[in-house]
């Protein structure tokens, strides 16, 4: 069974009626008060613990250093970086129980490289980078393995908002000279979520067509 979480009721509504191992449950994991009781929620709704956990949620609130508020700054933060450490903490105690779990981060390039715009988001990635480190090492003794994987460009919708302009610019710096596909992404998941990356923890993989080879 997989639990889909968010706070778009329509998606979630379509993962339902799309998948039919899907149970969903709306949440805004922002209310870092209440993913306690979240968490404790999954396993009456997976009737078990769970057994992998991907954190994939995030934010932007894009603005150069110089503007950008303690509003956009703490927002950012507290949910792509604060609320990806507390859903791991109550996950993992479960985890530690059964002495077995996986829990992918998901980062981003400019976690690696930074971007124009972007300080907060490129620090709450980073910060996950090496969250993940930390806690990976922290759980290997109990066959629980933490890891990230960083996309570039994806085709999503906040690469929807570029024009044919910018998309040629960004394809130019990919080597093989596309934009991802969110495929690209949940395969690489996939992989972490498989038994096929039994002896694979505190990594980071690159999902970006080559664009940084770190």
């Amino acid at each position: 069974k997989v639990l889909a979480t968010g706070t778009n009721e329509e998606k979630l509504s379509f993962l339902k009626k799309t998948y039919s191992n899907i149970v969903t449950k709306k949440f805004d994991i922002s209310k870092h008060h209440d993913i306690e009781k979240f968490i404790e929620d999954t396993t009456n709704l997976l009737e078990g613990t769970p057994d992998i956990l991907v954190n994939n949620a995030g934010i932007t609130r894009d603005n150069l250093s110089l503007r950008m508020s303690n509003e956009e700054w703490n927002e950012v933060l507290n949910l792509n970086l604060t609320s990806t450490f507390l859903l791991c903490k109550f996950c993992l105690k479960k985890m530690i129980k059964n002495k077995y779990g996986k829990i992918i981060n998901i980062t981003s390039i400019v976690g690696h490289t930074g971007n124009l715009g972007q300080a907060n988001y490129s620090a709450a990635k980073a910060g996950i980078v090496g969250m993940t480190k930390s806690i990976a090492i922290e759980l290997a003794k109990w066959n629980i393995t933490v890891n990230c994987v960083s996309p570039g460009f994806i085709e999503t919708k906040m690469t929807e908002n570029l024009n044919d302009q910018q998309k040629q610019a960004i394809i130019k710096k990919v080597p093989l000279g596309k934009i991802g596909l969110p495929e690209d992404v949940a395969n690489c998941v996939q992989f972490l979520a498989s038994e096929h990356s039994g002896y694979i923890t505190g990594e980071t993989i690159q999902v970006n067509g080559g664009m940084a080879m770190l």
